[in-house]
């Protein structure tokens, strides 16, 4: 990271520091990039054959893809069709978008279907490749700042099954992958009266802030202007937007799942940097003991963080069967999620 920013400096004498100021300042020691020839489509690909391998599924036993990510192959089609292609799954897909909330809703998407009866089996896919929309040429200061946010950014991909249980919604197996970082979690099943899975979640939004943080070429504002195909985030407000809303989703979560915060035994955040971590469990009420520090040496990984975190507590041996967790998702838009889950 520091000397990816010191290649900056290089490159843009007098505009980006010579010092790493974006590594000491946010705590970011090392980000992973994809190869050149690899897309979104491939990195969710290579997650969701890890799950289905490890769960003992083969494509034929998806009843619904979701592709989960602020990423995306190209505007059209649906990237989910792609990474149903590139993996054998021949059943009805949808993509599911909002900024580094796309996984946490694309599992909220797939309890809600499964509720309805309408399918058993889901599998949420994620590519996230943020780096392609980082500026390495900065013209001036003003840029340099819009853009210093995304020197954080990782690509890494990831995938989760929802399935139908007695109980429910239940993840049946989550998969974060990154530079051959793989690990299947262990089934959610109803046991012993104790209700596992999916227990409650909650969601709210403060859209008045969209423009706080932007990737915003390749639509209908800027279909074809090159110079916009970059972010533009304003790190300070987004900061203090995220911080403005409050413990709401959290507390409503843990109250409908009937447990509290002494109960939850790992809190998997998103996490833009690590000097942020203090202000974010400050604000929600998290205790910072029960959360991963993954940013650090993965990046900004989008949507894909809460997985990876799973996978490293799993790991780590920091999560086992029963325990409870809380998956809060922060992203632009701005929006924040807050689901409970027994493992």
């Amino acid at each position: 990271m520091a000397e990816a920013e010191r290649d900056l400096h290089r490159r843009n004498p007098g505009v980006a520091p010579r010092i790493p100021m974006v590594s000491r300042l946010t705590g970011v020691r090392r980000v992973h990039l994809a190869d050149d020839d690899q897309q979104a489509s491939d990195l969710a690909v290579a997650a969701s054959r890890t799950v289905l391998d490890r769960a003992g599924l083969g494509p034929a036993d998806v009843d619904l893809l979701i592709f989960a990510s602020a990423t995306q192959d190209m505007i059209e089609p649906a990237t989910s069709h792609i990474t149903a292609a590139k993996l054998g799954v021949r059943a009805p897909v949808m993509d599911v978008k909002n900024a580094c909330n796309s996984v946490l809703n694309g599992i909220e998407v797939a309890e809600a279907l499964i509720g309805t009866g309408r399918y058993r089996r889901v599998l949420v896919a994620s590519g996230e490749m943020p780096t392609r929309g980082v500026r390495w040429d900065v013209p001036d200061r003003r840029t340099y700042a819009m853009s210093a946010a995304g020197y954080t950014m990782s690509d890494a991909g990831a995938a989760v099954l929802v399935e139908a249980t007695d109980a429910g919604s239940a993840l049946g197996a989550v998969d974060g992958f990154e530079d051959d970082l793989a690990a299947e979690l262990a089934g959610l099943v109803a046991r012993g009266g104790m209700p596992s899975g999916i227990l409650a979640s909650a969601f709210t939004a403060e859209s008045q802030h969209w423009d706080v943080g932007m990737l915003p070429g390749g639509g209908t504002v800027n279909p074809r202007d090159p110079e916009r195909s970059y972010f533009e985030i304003d790190g300070s407000r987004l900061r203090e937007a995220f911080l403005a809303l409050g413990s709401g989703p959290v507390d409503q979560a843990l109250r409908q799942a009937g447990v509290t915060m002494d109960d939850v035994a790992l809190v998997a955040v998103h996490q833009v940097a690590v000097a942020y971590l203090a202000d974010v469990h400050r604000a929600l009420g998290v205790p910072a003991d029960r959360t991963i520090v993954t940013v650090a040496d993965h990046g900004n990984i989008a949507s894909a963080t809460l997985p990876l975190q799973l996978v490293t507590a799993l790991e780590s041996g920091r999560l086992k069967r029963g325990d409870v967790v809380l998956l809060l998702g922060l992203a632009g838009g701005i929006s924040m999620g807050a689901m409970v889950v027994r493992w």
